[in-house]
């Protein structure tokens, strides 16, 4: 399996920002998020959520944002032939 690249942008008092690369069949692992996040995507793309017990099909679309609340917890694999790309920035206030 593939690794994911995850790169720290800022670390500050306001916010964690990291960049996200995950390679065709890599997947982040299950976690869970303390803090409230965005999503930034830099690509197009198709990634597969697990949460739950339950896997969801989520076609991403570079420029799209999404938010998401602290305490879900879900691993993120990428199943699609291409490499998705994607800035997360979790609120630290």
């Amino acid at each position: 399996m593939p690794d994911v690249i995850s790169k720290p942008l800022v670390d500050d008092e306001r916010a964690l920002v990291t960049k996200w690369t995950l390679p065709s069949g890599a997947e982040t692992g299950s976690h869970t998020h303390e803090l409230d996040y965005l999503v930034v995507y830099l690509t197009d793309g198709i990634l597969t959520v697990e949460a739950e017990g339950q896997f969801i099909e989520a076609p991403v679309s570079k420029h799209a944002v999404t938010s998401r609340p602290a305490g879900v917890s879900h691993n993120v694999l990428n199943r699609s032939g291409n490499t998705v790309e994607f800035i997360e920035i979790e609120l630290k206030r």
